[in-house]
């Protein structure tokens, strides 16, 4: 899922995402043989579903002690595992963000390049993880996001979302719905909650994307952002801004996505398919009857893109004892290839798969078929915020987006900022 803030709460499972551990930092085995991992998960949209994989698990591992932390609320997930390492409580799996995290934690990285999930993922999806041609992640699903819009709102303004093929038609949807919020019963057209920086820094990649040619390693090698597709940016984000149910600026998520788009009362948020399981507690018929994504026309004025690829990694904490990251890989292979928990990654976590072992056949959610027909048809950029200088996304592009929102700062300000700072930190 995207780069969020969570706040830290420690929960202790009786079993999830783990096999085995011993050695240091708070995984071991127990004098009867008994294994305990120490798991971090960010992943709190899907608790509840990887609680009930943990005990289709532990039928069949019933010497498997497994305790996890989990983030969920207000901090900065980063942070919270920084402070997991620093007090010595090290993790046997954690997950990474993409290169910028892999090179955070490359030294503790182990090499999973040989592992039977390496070698089952989907072409490319192992580029946001992989340093010096060294495998450090494994890829937990396929993520797909951008304008997400509730078409039966669109419909009852008159507005076909399949017709919108620029963004002028894209603009002029948007100012159609406005002119119609009352009768709609909206409190606006966006909910783009810009209060969340990890929301600001998914949305950059819409633009920075292309000028690195849509590469991941371009653009973690990139000593200088030109900002090329300023002007596209500009005119999207004047947009949300005015015509946001509230200041873009200081919206949550949990306003944007939970209170105003789960009951209907604006068109359009942006965010990705990780928000179905969220929608399908609060009414199912959002997500399996009216939920769709219009792309962004960013590179070409009549040919639109999403963004797509792996958001999260699996990694192995490779200073545990080999009894533990065995243990580590053996869970996660199980997790991707057993016939029970791969019907779960699909059903009941409504994941797009990663691994060519599942069939796009069983992808049963609407959003997500739709997403990966857009990864299949080549409409899709990757996820390239993950490749910043470490914390770029959210500190400097999430807090100036914030600043220009508040019109504290002029756009040119903006735009100065972002390249200096990215200068600055690549140097």
């Amino acid at each position: 899922m995207m780069k969020r803030k969570f706040l830290l709460s420690t929960i202790v499972l009786t079993g999830i995402l783990g096999l085995a551990g011993c050695g240091n930092s708070g995984s071991g085995a127990s004098d009867e043989g008994d294994v305990t991992l120490e798991v971090f998960n960010i992943k709190t949209e899907t608790a509840e579903q990887m609680d009930e994989l943990v005990e289709k698990f532990e039928e069949t591992h019933d010497n498997i002690n497994i305790n996890m932390t989990t983030v969920g609320g207000g901090t900065d997930a980063t942070a919270a595992l920084q402070s997991k390492f620093s007090s010595g409580d090290e993790p046997d799996i954690f997950m990474l963000g993409g290169l910028a995290d892999a090179q955070t934690w490359e030294d503790k990285l182990y090499d999973l390049g040989e592992t039977d999930l390496a070698k089952n993922a989907i072409e490319g999806t192992l580029e946001g993880a992989t340093l010096n041609d060294t495998v450090l992640g494994v890829p937990m699903n396929i993520e797909g996001y951008g304008w997400l819009v509730n078409t039966e709102v669109f419909e009852k303004a008159g507005i076909d979302p399949a017709s919108i093929q620029s963004f002028a038609d894209f603009e002029k949807a948007v100012e159609t719905i406005d002119s119609k919020k009352t009768e709609l019963g909206l409190d606006g057209v966006f909910a783009f909650s810009g209060g969340e920086t990890w929301v600001s820094s998914q949305y950059s990649s819409n633009f920075v994307a292309p000028e690195f040619n849509n590469s991941l390693n371009e653009t973690y090698e990139a000593k200088e952002l030109e900002l090329t597709y300023a002007d596209q940016m500009k005119q999207y984000t004047d947009l949300a801004i005015e015509y946001n149910a509230e200041p873009l600026e200081s919206m949550d998520y949990s306003t944007s996505v939970e209170e105003l788009f789960a009951s209907e009362k604006v068109a359009i948020v942006h965010q990705g398919n990780w928000i179905v399981p969220t929608l399908n507690s609060l009414d199912e018929t959002i997500a399996q009857e009216k939920l769709s994504i219009i792309p962004m026309f960013v590179e070409d004025e009549t040919e639109g893109k999403i963004v797509a690829g792996p958001a999260w990694y699996w990694s192995v904490n490779k200073d545990k004892d080999q009894e533990a990251i065995d243990a580590s890989i053996e869970f996660l292979t199980w997790m991707y290839t057993d016939e029970e928990a791969m019907a779960s990654i699909i059903n009941d976590f409504e994941f797009i798969p990663a691994y060519t072992n599942f069939s796009s056949e069983d992808i049963t959610d609407p959003l997500s078929n739709e997403i990966y027909n857009y990864l299949s048809d080549g409409q899709t950029v990757p996820w390239v915020h993950n490749s910043y200088p470490d914390g770029y996304g959210q500190n400097t592009f999430g807090v100036n987006l914030q600043g220009y929102a508040a019109g504290q700062l002029s756009w040119d300000e903006f735009m100065s900022t972002l390249k200096e700072t990215w200068s600055e930190e690549r140097k």
